[in-house]
């Protein structure tokens, strides 16, 4: 599923105004009508309800003035309040609006504080709200008395349908611009933008609903859409039955370096959760002082004890070691519980280099790489990151605060630098690829703020690779399953309190479900 940018979708509407001939004010009038049918949708009978419709001076309000006229036609009452002068209201809004007058649909100016103080009281008594203020395009800060009148509309607790974004949202990243309505709906045209996707973005666009406004398929393949959503279809096609007579060594053999003193935990969940989404075989390598509490906590995988240095970590004497265990590996996966003594971050530079399978970096293997991230660029093989925006912020040198403002800029720019896979945690995860696109997932709960689900994530992904699928196909699977996971635990057990052990139960069961999607 498509999820286009503000400026992709004016690329398209633009296309299909000027080399498909659709005009404008068609596109609109789509527009308008499309959005009046969910209104009526999610509100039922408006008869007997006062409904307001704000409306700024551009295109937004044109969808906007479609709506109350269609209102009127049957019969529904509504009051237009318009944040401008009309004479300021040009080209297809404004012809809309000039349809209003014979309809006897009131238009009250509100152009600025003074005439908003003067309407503030009757405005009150509005029941329902259709903001039609700002559009798409938005990228400024709302300011003055559109943030008066935005906090104001947010104060009442009123239900807020939206037309195509709520107003003083930035539709490419979801951050609020200042002030945001808080919509309950949301009606947009054409596709979901990634801004009614991505988080907070998400929370205030409401119940979101799409409109087929008529922009051609050609155009859309023309246009070529960056943005995607990963979708139940989407998942349940990808994965690949199994031959009747495959065996252990067909599904692949995982090489996993994790663990370090007071960190077994994580090393036991990945490699758990890597045999349960089907990989063949599980090399769990780690420090020889722990390699007995892994034999007997994990029965399904391989162990192989490494030299360690006094403080019981890995470091540079296991390079040799690790370097003849990749042989006869489909996949290597690193960084879960390693933790960060020097000797080990150096070791897991060095064995990235110079690794001659696809690799999975996670938690201590990403943080071994923050102010070292160059030698990512002459890798022989393909890599995935896994970071959550901490780990991703130590990587760019910037803040966790900075990332999550800009989820998908900062993976897509970091994937194209370095020509590797971006996996983004976090609500909404955002996995980029070094094409420039990027995809993002909407399964998972709360609940997933524990700890260990990240070593879950890590295994899933790397075990999809062991069994030959691509590292971009892996990382869709696994963030996808990972969340659908939690989603079945929490349905189960209660909307958080619940274990990452919990998930990786359950990962079998979910696939089987996902699988059968696909018939």
């Amino acid at each position: 599923m498509y999820l286009v940018t503000a400026g992709e979708m004016q690329k398209m509407d633009r296309l299909t105004i000027e080399s498909f001939g659709i005009p404008g004010r068609v596109l609109m009038e789509n527009a308008g009508r499309g959005a009046t049918q969910i209104l009526f949708e999610k509100f039922g009978d408006l008869g007997t309800k006062r409904v307001g419709i704000l409306t700024g001076s551009g295109n937004n309000g044109g969808d906007g003035f479609v709506i109350a006229r269609y209102l009127a036609q049957k019969g529904i009452k509504s009051t237009v309040y318009l944040l401008s002068k009309k004479v300021v209201i040009k080209g297809d809004a404004a012809a809309n609006l000039n349809l209003l007058t014979p309809l006897s649909v009131p238009v009250i100016e509100i152009p600025d504080k003074k005439a908003f103080s003067t309407h503030r009281t009757s405005m009150v008594h509005q029941e329902i709200w259709v903001d039609a203020i700002l559009g798409t395009g938005l990228k400024s800060q709302v300011k003055g008395y559109f943030r008066e009148i935005i906090e104001f509309i947010n104060s009442l607790n009123k239900p807020v349908f939206a037309v195509d974004i709520p107003s003083g949202l930035d539709s490419d990243t979801g951050q609020p611009c200042g002030a945001c309505i808080r919509a309950k709906f949301t009606a947009t045209f054409g596709f979901a933008k990634t801004g009614h996707i991505l988080f907070p973005g998400a929370s205030y666009t409401g119940s979101l609903e799409i409109v087929d406004i008529g922009i051609p398929h050609h155009i859309v393949e023309d246009v070529d859409p960056k943005q995607h959503l990963l979708t139940t279809d989407l998942i349940g096609n990808y994965f690949k039955p199994r031959s009747p007579d495959a065996h252990k060594g067909d599904a692949g053999h995982l090489l996993l370096l994790a663990g370090s003193p007071g960190k077994t935990g994580a090393a036991a969940m990945t490699a758990m959760s890597a045999m349960r989404v089907g990989a063949g075989l599980v090399t769990l390598g780690l420090p020889n002082s722990i390699n007995n509490i892994l034999e007997t906590r994990i029965l399904e995988a391989m162990t192989f004890p490494l030299p360690e240095t006094d403080d019981g970590m890995l470091g540079e004497l296991s390079f040799n070691p690790i370097m003849d265990m990749l042989s006869g590996k489909r996949c290597l996966a690193i960084g879960p519980g390693l933790g960060s003594a020097v000797e080990t971050k150096s070791l897991v530079r060095r064995v990235i280099q110079e690794s001659t399978v696809p690799i999975v970096i996670d938690a201590d293997g990403i943080n071994a790489l923050a102010g070292h991230t160059k030698i990512l660029q002459n890798l022989k093989f393909p890599v995935i990151l896994t970071p959550h925006p901490g780990e991703m912020a130590r990587l760019v040198d910037s803040t966790a605060k900075n990332i999550q403002k800009d989820r998908v800029g900062y993976a897509r720019n970091f994937a194209k630098r370095f020509n590797v896979h971006v996996v983004l945690k976090g609500a909404r995860t955002v996995i980029a690829h070094p094409d420039d696109r990027v995809f993002i997932n909407s399964t998972g709960n709360p609940g997933m703020a524990s700890g260990g689900m990240g070593d879950v994530l890590t295994g899933m992904i790397a075990g999809l690779v062991t069994q030959g699928y691509s590292p971009e196909t892996a990382s869709h699977i696994g963030v996808f399953l990972h969340g659908t996971a939690a989603d079945a635990v929490a349905k189960k057990t209660g909307p958080f309190g619940f274990l990452a052990t919990d998930v990786i139960r359950v990962i079998p069961e979910q696939i089987s479900r996902l699988m059968k999607s696909e018939l």
